[in-house]
């Protein structure tokens, strides 16, 4: 009795990380900023109005619509990526669909430094947000690409964290959603609070990130310390 409540234990506590990947919210995140670029490309080519028109934008520019299709390629089919046991059973899939999606992510950052350093600002932007924009945009390419080297030397831990951190980065468009609308409740409308509350919105994810990045670490060391109180009770 004593062996499999042991054996049941120790199951519990190595569960693969990944396992417990808040699927739905990845879902949401993914599909509010993909919502607005397909009404974007549906606007631009030609379609009905449904969202206010950017006049920065005349015909159908590349990289916007680079941006757009990058992003709906690596969130989408970024999620399955992140799930272990799907990954697990479909290696081949995972390996071939990674490769891809280092392009599609490697895409998304060249068309968004295209985009912000190549077009005006959008009004009632500043500095501030030009300037994370441009970090962001950076990281996350040094991300994919420490993430993709880490995989050739077969470093799958470190494969996973640079990984993890690239896709929060990306889906900083949905976090956005909800800081933006959260500080234009409590503070306003306004420029600096506009840019803040965006940068919010990737720091926020980057902070789950690494929040996910540790807690395989943190679950050994307690199942280590659990197996360890058994023992001396025993």
């Amino acid at each position: 009795m004593s062996g499999a409540a042991t054996s049941a234990s120790t199951t519990s506590t190595s569960r693969p990380s990944g396992a417990g990947w808040p699927v739905a919210a990845l879902v949401l995140l993914s599909a509010i900023p993909l919502s607005a670029g397909t009404l974007r490309l549906v606007q631009l080519s030609g379609g009905p109005d449904v969202m206010p028109a950017d006049d920065r934008f005349t015909g159908f520019p590349v990289a916007l619509v680079l941006h757009i299709v990058g992003s709906a390629c690596f969130a989408l089919f970024g999620i399955g990526q992140l799930l272990t046991r799907f990954r697990r059973r479909h290696r081949t899939w995972h390996r071939r669909m990674g490769r891809i999606l280092v392009l599609a992510g490697l895409a998304v950052v060249g068309s968004a430094l295209w985009l912000t350093l190549g077009y005006p600002p959008h009004p009632g932007t500043g500095p501030v947000l030009l300037a994370s924009r441009v970090v962001v945009s950076l990281a996350t390419g040094t991300f994919l690409v420490l993430g993709f080297t880490a995989v050739r030397r077969r470093d799958i831990t470190a494969h996973r964290a640079w990984m993890i951190r690239a896709y929060a980065l990306a889906l900083g468009a949905g976090t956005q959603a909800f800081t933006e609308g959260a500080t234009e409740a409590f503070v306003g409308v306004g420029e600096l609070s506009g840019d803040v509350a965006k940068l919010a919105g990737w720091l926020i994810n980057l902070a789950i990130a690494e929040w996910a990045i540790r807690r395989p670490a943190r679950d050994r060391r307690r199942s280590s310390a659990r197996r360890v109180t058994a023992a001396g009770a025993r």
